[in-house]
This record gives C-alpha cells, structure tokens and sequence, in this order.
C-alpha cells in the first residue's frame, strides 16, 4: 500500500544502484552514439563509441541497424542480435519505429532475449526522430514467455543491476487504483507482481494500471487503447508520456477518476510525490473540460470509494504504529 512497505523500499535501493549504469551511464567513453553489444559472459549490454555517417533519422536507424546485425566477435563482447536472427523490414512512423524479425527470434533463450532488446533498443532510442521502440515476429507484436504483450520501449526501458544477472526476478506488492463500475469513484487493488530486474517500478505500475483490476467490481479507467510510451521520475516528480488513445472520450468515467487512477497509483511509489501527464510528448493539453495536463498533480484519496478510504486510512494508521513501535523511543 501507502510509501513504506518493506518491499518497496528494497526495491528502491535496488533500482537507485541500477540507475548508475542505466540508460547513458557507465559508457566506456564520451562518444556521442553508441553501438551497444553483450558481453561474453551473457549478462549484460556493452556501449561502444561510433559517431554515424547519416545524418537524417532514417539514415541512421538504418547505419545502426547494420552494425547490430554485423557479425562482432571483440575479446571482450560480441553481437547482440544473434547470426540466425533476420529483421525481415522496419518502418518509422510518428517517431515509432517498428522492428520486424523472422521466427528464429523466438528461438532465443530468455537472457539472450532481453540482452538482445536491450541493445537493439538502447542504440535505436540515440536516433532523435524515435520516441519509442516495437518489436514484431513475422506479423505479431512480440510477447515474453508469458504471452504478455512486451508493447512499446525506450531507452529507459531497461536498467540492468550491477552485479546480477540480466533474469534476476523481482516481487512487489504495488497498490493500483481502479475505477469502481459506476465510474464515479476509486477502489485500489494490491497485487502482488514477479517482474524482470530490467524495468523500473514506475513502468511496472504503469502497465499493471493499463493492464487493467484483477479483482471483480473495479474496471480500468483509462481509456481503452491507451499505450505508455514512457515514464520518467525527476526530483520526486513522475512523468508519464501516453499515445493519443488517453484522448478517447468515455464519458462513463468521471474526469478526475481518469486522471487520479493515475496520480494516485503512482504517489504510492516512495519516489513520487507529484505526477505529470503528458499525450505523445504535449503537456499543455486540457483533459475533456477542466483537467490541465500541465499541472504537477498530487496524491488526493478525496476521489476514492468511502469506504475503501476508510480502509486505506486505517491500513495506513496501522503502518505508522508498527513503524513507531519498531523504531523505539529513542527512536
């Protein structure tokens, strides 16, 4: 629930460690571009300094593209893409760039997979005309083991933990909030989620948000056919960028219950405090009628159930006794 489970703030000690050679960091020189490759060992992406002949976008993507399928055999790191694996086509459009492969993509081994997307990603997302990143086998989107659909990355999609390997598997309990079938109010859901050490708990909380209740009684409240395309946390604000689908109109939610399903889910995390909502990059947008994009929403409970409030707060009482009591008095 509400900031101080144990879990969370493990997992925020984790991702803080990993975000010192996330997306940008740890490079082995000051290169503008990259090339990222994997290393021999099999358990994590390597940044190689390349500066681009191209100097449009669709130049580069397709430059970029041609080193990551180029054969790569350095003592010290080797292709991403494996020799076998074919992209049959790509296409940019509205800054999304799609990545067609042939089925000997699936015969990839889970960590050879996702070193293989994170690369391919990581090195794509440098292009400034691509937002955000597709991966397609033949004519299907890609899914993970799971059949979960893997939807859109960028360059923060990926964050690799120093000294664990790439499959490292992590469990949280992470509060979301629904709307309730009337769509006038909130009700949370805790669900309890197993999730790859390669995403942080913003993008987690966002897509199980998306994903929609696991629970009978609540619906989603964002509009069906929403996609993330990214999420970022600065100075304990979270911004949240989504395609144009948020813009779709059901009135069967209330406005504020749209928004707050958002806000408040997020506000949960101990790293947010304040949430932005972007469409596709424009904050300035007003949702519906009153609801500016632009502004730095807080966490407000005013807009959950009555009774799942009362609950909330009472959890919440319960939470700061225990942690009074463990501290002692001395504190």
């Amino acid at each position: 629930m509400r900031r101080g489970t144990q879990n969370l703030c493990i997992l925020l000690a984790f991702l803080l460690a990993a975000g010192l050679t996330g997306c940008g960091k740890g490079r082995e020189d000051s290169s503008e571009y990259y090339i990222f490759y994997v290393n021999k060992e099999n358990t994590k992406t390597v940044a190689v300094g390349y500066e681009p002949k191209a100097e449009d976008d669709k130049g580069q993507i397709q430059e970029f593209l041609e080193k990551l399928l180029q054969r790569e055999d350095h003592k010290d790191y080797r292709q991403a893409v494996p020799e076998e694996v074919k992209l049959e086509s790509w296409k940019l459009e509205n800054a999304q760039l799609y990545l067609y492969f042939n089925n000997e993509y699936m015969e990839m081994d889970n960590v050879s997979e996702v070193l293989c997307r994170a690369a391919v990603v990581r090195t794509l997302a440098q292009v400034k005309g691509v937002e955000c990143i597709s991966f397609y086998v033949g004519d299907s989107p890609l899914v993970d083991g799971s059949g979960n659909l893997i939807g859109l990355m960028t360059g923060e999609s990926f964050i690799e933990n120093p000294g664990e390997q790439i499959n490292t598997i992590q469990t949280a309990s992470i509060t979301l909030y629904f709307s309730n079938p009337n769509g006038t109010a909130l009700i949370p859901e805790v669900q309890e989620v197993h999730y790859s050490s390669n995403i942080s708990l913003e993008k987690l909380v966002m897509e199980q948000l998306l994903h929609g209740p696991e629970g009978k009684g609540k619906r989603a409240a964002i509009p069906e056919g929403t996609k993330l395309v990214s999420v970022s946390v600065l100075d304990g604000v979270g911004f949240v960028n989504l395609n144009e689908g948020f813009l779709t109109q059901n009135y069967e939610i209330a406005e504020p219950v749209v928004i707050y399903s958002i806000v408040n889910s997020l506000a949960e995390l101990p790293n947010i405090n304040k949430v932005q909502i972007a469409v596709n990059g424009d904050s300035t947008i007003t949702y519906r009628e009153k609801m500016k994009l632009e502004t730095m929403y807080e966490r407000d409970l005013d807009y959950v159930d009555e009774k799942a409030r009362t609950q909330e707060e009472q959890r919440e009482e319960e939470t700061e006794t225990v942690i009074i009591e463990e501290e002692g008095p001395n504190g």
